[in-house]
């Protein structure tokens, strides 16, 4: 009998210790920012315009009319309308791989690398240079831009950039945040740059390191990649019951007892 709880109780304190030791134990955000610290953060580079970007651009004035001239618009059926009017919206600007743009009456407009502020700054003046109208106002906005979240995290997918500057917590936000089983030291960015893919690796428990990584703010087309733990990757197996697993040891557990039980009995 002494034999039977020797054995049973050796593998239970190895199935113990490996829960322990298999536990994440990085799972807290910015470790060591306490309260009323200050942080030197990576330059808050806004999100710039890209090949195949598409744009909405609206120029307005005191006289709609005048301006009416620079607003491309797409008569869009009004569903459930009553007497079947259109519903006039504005059609997108798509920016060429030469990164411009054939905007009316202006022409070829080179917009590659401007943000949504300088872009609009650069209409204006044209317009206004041109004794086209005194007084327009240039409204930009992307109507594309989107970044993709994979990996270990609540709800993966692909999700619309909503501000210009956007960082990485502000992101994974949006996929719900990253699983208990998510590797919070090694989150994977990888972005487009000059025609070549470059990637970047977060760690989002290293408070200094983090802000002022280059990948801190989102780029559109970024795509973020959350690695699982060890610990989930052994239960994506087939059967998950590996000699790492507490589940293997309760087995062995089983087995040594029943043996012992036929032996000594």
């Amino acid at each position: 009998m002494r034999i039977i709880n020797f054995f049973s109780s050796l593998a239970i304190a190895a199935a113990a210790m490996l829960v322990s030791c298999s536990a994440p134990k990085n799972i807290t955000y910015m470790q060591g920012y306490s309260e009323g610290a200050t942080q030197a953060v990576a330059e808050q580079r806004r999100i710039t315009v890209q090949a195949d970007d598409k744009l909405s651009i609206v120029v307005s004035s005191k006289d709609p009319a005048l301006a009416e001239v620079f607003n491309l618009a797409i008569a869009q059926y009004r569903v459930g309308s009553v007497n079947g009017s259109n519903n006039p919206q504005t059609a997108a600007f798509t920016v060429t791989p030469d990164g411009t743009i054939d905007y009316p009456i202006l022409g070829e407009i080179m917009v590659a690398g401007l943000s949504r502020p300088e872009v609009a700054a650069k209409i204006k003046e044209s317009i206004i240079a041109k004794n086209l109208l005194k007084d327009p106002i240039v409204t930009v906005e992307f109507m594309n831009a989107s970044i993709s979240i994979l990996g270990d995290v609540a709800h993966p997918g692909e999700y619309a950039i909503d501000r210009d500057n956007l960082n990485i917590f502000q992101a994974l936000s949006k996929a719900g945040d990253l699983n208990i089983t998510g590797m919070r030291e090694n989150v994977l960015v990888v972005r487009e740059e000059f025609g070549q893919d470059i990637a970047y690796r977060l760690d989002l428990t290293n408070t200094q390191a983090l802000m002022q990584s280059p990948a801190f703010y989102l780029q559109q087309n970024d795509v973020v990649y959350v690695e699982p733990n060890d610990t989930k990757k052994r239960q994506a197996n087939a059967n998950g019951n590996t000699v790492l697993t507490p589940t293997f040891w309760m087995s062995v557990v089983s087995l040594l007892t029943t043996i012992s039980v036929l032996i000594f009995k």
